[in-house]
């Protein structure tokens, strides 16, 4: 059966759905409630990003015709809201794994010296990337992988859940880009900008979306550990 949605409304029912999951995990998992909202809260802003993708990489019909008229929109404010606490928790649902402390001599390690430049790599090297002539979600998606790479260098501990995160959040999405071509067939081929990408789809999407998603998750996963100075630990 196929649910017939007006277009101007699939991007906010797309974008909406991810709260769904977001809300059974928090509801759920309730050790992993800070680490959900603290993500999610840190995630939103990027919404505010849109008018650089808008209508670059992609054109989505939006509430009251807001990303054709000014490049931003409501929609997503509430999608970066939604993968974002996902993104940063999937990971420890899987494993059953938990936040602890890093202890004193831990942070003192090293590494610890790139901590701040390790969390912030992908906010200094976007810009710059930005200014190169290529699609937006190219620098995008660099900036992101420099970001895991970083965390992966500065939190060997890390290292784990980094590439762990990104895989789990490919498919986590993959099932969202689905749901998307359930509930408007041809949606990807009507609103995203296929013709100023490489081409290359992969079971009708295309390889930047995934590439996003993988990034997505392998930065994202490590943020709030990073971030707090948390580790992967057992839950008690």
């Amino acid at each position: 059966m196929h649910v017939a949605v007006p277009e101007k409304f699939v991007w906010l029912a797309w974008s909406s759905a991810f709260l769904i999951p977001w809300l059974a995990a928090f509801i759920a998992f309730p050790a992993h409630r800070r680490a959900i909202l603290w993500t999610s809260l840190f995630t939103t802003p990027f919404g505010l990003t849109e008018p650089l993708f808008v209508p670059e990489y992609w054109n989505p019909p939006s509430l009251f015709d807001l990303a054709q008229r000014t490049g931003f929109d409501i929609e997503s404010l509430i999608f970066c809201f939604g993968i974002g606490g996902i993104g940063a928790v999937s990971y420890n649902i899987v494993t059953g794994k938990g936040h602890g402390r890093m202890r004193s001599t831990a942070r003192r390690h090293a590494s610890h010296r790139f901590h701040f430049w390790a969390v912030a790599a992908p906010f200094l090297v976007f810009p710059i990337l930005y200014l190169m002539d290529w699609n937006p979600i190219y620098p995008a998606i660099v900036a992101m992988a420099l970001g895991a790479v970083s965390t992966m260098l500065c939190r060997r501990d890390l290292i784990s859940k980094t590439w762990v995160g990104g895989v789990l959040f490919l498919i986590y999405y993959l099932i969202f880009l689905a749901g998307l071509e359930w509930l408007s067939p041809g949606y990807v081929e009507r609103v995203w900008n296929l013709e100023a990408l490489s081409g290359i789809l992969i079971y009708g999407m295309p390889i930047e979306e995934l590439l996003f998603a993988v990034m997505f998750g392998a930065y994202w996963s490590g943020v709030y550990e990073h971030f707090t100075w948390r580790r992967v630990a057992e839950i008690h």
